[in-house]
Parts: C-alpha cells; sequence; structure tokens
C-alpha cells in the first residue's frame, strides 16, 4: 500500500539539515512502505536492467574497437567487473532502503537534500537526453529497410513515434512497460545470440587482427578501447530506479542487477569475438554495419543487414521502453520529498504520468531541433554529456555505501561481511571514476555547467517547503 506524499516526506526528512553537523549529516531512517502488489517480478526487472544495458550501440561496436586489436576484449573483461562491483552496491544499497528513485534516495539518506537533488536531477537529464539519441539512431537503422533518408519531415515523425508510443506503454501502466519490456528482450536477442553462438561455429583465427592493434602496448590500448566501451554499461541502476515497483525488492532489486548486467556483459563479449573471428579484421575496421557483415559472411548473401535493421528497431524501442520509465521515476522520488516540483510526484496506474510526458516532450523538441536545424554538433555534444550526468549519481550512491561503512552505522552495515562490502564499494566508487575520465574534459565542463544550472530549481523548491508552515503537505 503506497503511503501519501506527506507521510513519504515526513519518513525521509533528515533530522537536521545537511551541513549542520559537522561529522556529516544526521542518518535518515526512511520506513520505506514499497508497494506490495509490486509488479515487476525478477525476469522482467532483469530484462528491465539488460533492455537499458544493451541499446543499439552493441551494433557497432565491434568496429569501434577493431583498430585497437584483440586488447579490447580484456578491456571488457575490465569494465565488466566493474559494473557488477556497481550492481551489487546498489542490490545491497536496495536491500536497507527499497523506495523507488534509486541513487536519489541513497544520496539524499547519506548526505542530505541537495546531494540527493543533484543525483535526481543529474539522472534526469541523463534519460531524456539519451531518449533523444536513441530514436535519433532508430531513424538511421529504419532507413535500411524504408528509406526516408533525405526527407526530414518524414525523419522527424519517425523519431517523435519511437519516443511517444514507448510513452504510451508507460502511461498505460507498469504492467504494459514490464510486458512490453520482457518481449523486446527476448526478440532483440534472437539475431544477436545468432551471431554470438552460431559465429564461434564459422570462426577463423586468420580473421583476428593484432593483439595491440594500435601500437601504443596493451595497456594504452586496452584504455584506449575502454574509452569507448565505458559507456556500454550504463543502465545496471535501472532495477534499483524502479524499485517501488519490483516485488520484494530487498532480495530481486540486488538479484536483477547482476544478473541482468552478467547477461549483458556475456552477449557483449559472445558478439564482439564472434565478430572479429567471422570479419576479415581490414574489413572490420571499416565497416558500418559489422553484425550484418558477420551474418553475411556465415550465411552468405547480403540479407543480413536487414535481419539485423529489424534486431536494432527492437533493440532501441525496448531501451526506450525502459529508460522512459526511468525518466519518470528519478524526479517521481524526489518530488515525493519536496525536491522537484509536486506534479512529478502524482501517480496512475503505477507509473509518474507527469514525469512521463514532460520526459518525452523535452526529448522531442531535442529531436525536433537536431533534425530540423541541423545542429548536429550540439547535438552530439549533449549526447556526450549524458555520459558525465549518469554518472554523478553512480559516484553518489558508492560514496554513500562507503559513508556507512566508515561511519560503522550498526543499521546500514552487514558487520561480518566488512571487508567485502568495503572492497566492492572502493571498486564501483574507482569504476565511476573511470567513467567519469572517459567521458573526456569537453563533456565533463559542459556536464558540471548543465549540473549547477539545477542549483536554482533546488533554491526555489527549498525555500518554499521551508516556508510552508509545518504539516502543508502541497
Amino acid at each position: 500500500m503506497q503511503t501519501s506524499p506527506a507521510a513519504t516526506r515526513q519518513a525521509t526528512r533528515p533530522s537536521s539539515p545537511a551541513g549542520s553537523d559537522p561529522a556529516g549529516p544526521d542518518p535518515v531512517t526512511p520506513t520505506p512502505a514499497p508497494a506490495k502488489n509490486g509488479r515487476f517480478g525478477l525476469p522482467t526487472a532483469t530484462a528491465l536492467v539488460m533492455g537499458n544495458i544493451i541499446g543499439g550501440g552493441i551494433f557497432m561496436i565491434p568496429a569501434a574497437v577493431a583498430p585497437f586489436g584483440t586488447v579490447s576484449l580484456l578491456a571488457f573483461v575490465v569494465l565488466t567487473v566493474g559494473a557488477i562491483a556497481l550492481a551489487l552496491v546498489f542490490g545491497q544499497l536496495a536491500r536497507r532502503n527499497p523506495r523507488t528513485g534509486g541513487p536519489y534516495v541513497y544520496a539524499r539518506e547519506a548526505f542530505g537534500d541537495f546531494a540527493g537533488f543533484l543525483s535526481a536531477w543529474s539522472y534526469w537529464i541523463t534519460t531524456w537526453v539519451s531518449n533523444a539519441a536513441l530514436a535519433v539512431a532508430a531513424v538511421g537503422y529504419l532507413d535500411v529497410l524504408v528509406p526516408i533518408h533525405g526527407d526530414i519531415a518524414l525523419e522527424i515523425t519517425a523519431a517523435l513515434a519511437f519516443q511517444w508510443l514507448p510513452a504510451l506503454a508507460n502511461l498505460a501502466g507498469t504492467r504494459f512497460v514490464g510486458a512490453v519490456q520482457l518481449v523486446s528482450t527476448v526478440l532483440k536477442f534472437i539475431p544477436l545470440l545468432l551471431v554470438s553462438v552460431g559465429g564461434l561455429f564459422f570462426f577463423d583465427p586468420k580473421n583476428i587482427g593484432p593483439f595491440d592493434g594500435n601500437g601504443q602496448g596493451w595497456m594504452g590500448g586496452m584504455t584506449a578501447a575502454a574509452a569507448i566501451l565505458l559507456f556500454s554499461y550504463l543502465g545496471v541502476e535501472s532495477a534499483a530506479m524502479s524499485a517501488g515497483q519490483v516485488r520484494d525488492p530487498e532480495r530481486n532489486v540486488g538479484r536483477a542487477s547482476v544478473l541482468g548486467t552478467s547477461g549483458a556483459a556475456v552477449v557483449y563479449l559472445l558478439g564482439t569475438l564472434a565478430v572479429f573471428g567471422t570479419v576479415a579484421h581490414q574489413q572490420l575496421v571499416n565497416s558500418s554495419a559489422p553484425f550484418s557483415d558477420a551474418m553475411n559472411a556465415m550465411f552468405g548473401g547480403t540479407w543480413g543487414g536487414t535481419v539485423i535493421a529489424v534486431a536494432a528497431l527492437i533493440s532501441m524501442t525496448g531501451a526506450l521502453n525502459g529508460w522512459t520509465l526511468l525518466a519518470a521515476q528519478a524526479p517521481y522520488a524526489a518530488a515525493k520529498d519536496g525536491l522537484f516540483p509536486a506534479a512529478f510526484g502524482k501517480e496512475k496506474r503505477g507509473v509518474p504520468t507527469f514525469g512521463v510526458i514532460v520526459s518525452v516532450a523535452l526529448a522531442s523538441v531535442l529531436t525536433i531541433a537536431n533534425f530540423a536545424s541541423g545542429a548536429k554538433g550540439a547535438f552530439d555534444m549533449l549526447v556526450l554529456v549524458t555520459t558525465f550526468t549518469a554518472v554523478v549519481p553512480y559516484l553518489l550512491s558508492t560514496a554513500a555505501q562507503l559513508y556507512w561503512l566508515v561511519r560503522g552505522a550498526t543499521d546500514k552495515v552487514n558487520g561480518p561481511h566488512l571487508v567485502r562490502d568495503a572492497v566492492l564499494g572502493l571498486g564501483a566508487f574507482a569504476f565511476s571514476i573511470w567513467l567519469l575520465a572517459g567521458a573526456g574534459y569537453a563533456a565533463v565542463y559542459q556536464g558540471v555547467l548543465f549540473l549547477f544550472a539545477g542549483i536554482l530549481v533546488y533554491v526555489w523548491l527549498a525555500g518554499r517547503r521551508r516556508a510552508r508552515p509545518e504539516g502543508d503537505a502541497r
């Protein structure tokens, strides 16, 4: 049974403002009441994580990392370990506080309102800008099936359809969100597994390129490849973000995070290895459709491009469906605490409808601007900025885990597993820093401006909230 907004605010309010205690904010001790009728079971929550991690990027990854040689496979392994550590940390945090909002909830509980707001604001920017990017990329794959290139009106119409159809599924309720996510995840993995597993039977070692393709040494090559691959794992927090809609979140959020991340890692690794072994290295370096080239090499003909285009569209539609839900969940949790406009905290059929509509509308404006004005350079920078804004909640969440460990809060820390949890927390924090460094100087600079622009929103909301009489739940 859902608690009222006033009750939720009261239960999660810090006992003193952040910064008033030299040792840090007093611990927030929420009394979470996740919905017992949560509609996401473990399979659907796992599909949500996998679907959000694996969008459309997998279809280009093998060609993108081919110039660095097979050392890029080693980079994959290192990144996978870091991503799983991050998933485990999210599972531990959700076990203690299984509220919808994930990283926002953890940051606010440990460090107070301002840190919580920055986490929610940063994550919200990531979701709707990423949705715009996914829709634009989907139009490129649609052009393989239905030639629309050059017709701006048709491109805009198609891109908006890719955004609003998943939004309508979200507005229909979490039951429909889960169904779309589960079906799209299964359908897109059929062709991916065909290449990933089937390609191993056509594997020819002669196609494999050098271990160190760019001559910078294996460490330099791995780091360079990692800079491209770092953002392949964005989405590990998906189950934690929707914890309030997951059945038995104390157990299933952690399981779904690890299973979804591990499943995505297997697909990434097997797919890249299979393409490396079926497509000649020089051809792969210059390929614009590596999975299509792999299917053509395996089975002959040119029908592989069509199959992969369909798989890519299914993959992106599923990712848009999941990210649309997350775009509403981050401000929803903050709105319940008075740190986002109250309209973002209203639900219908288990979905924050206002958050869905506003997020899709903003993504639509960005998409139209991309196609209509030709401002692709500005759009690309905004997309790159999301790699920075996505990492801010990761850093704050892992810092929250370390904060409870250092502080020795007995109600937050599992004493017998203190060393294990400390190693996981430090590993996840280091992974987040690596993600941040991989975004590049320009993205970090622009991202900081984007992030700090939200301070005005926080000042306005925090000021209004403190000016209200005690007990006013407006």
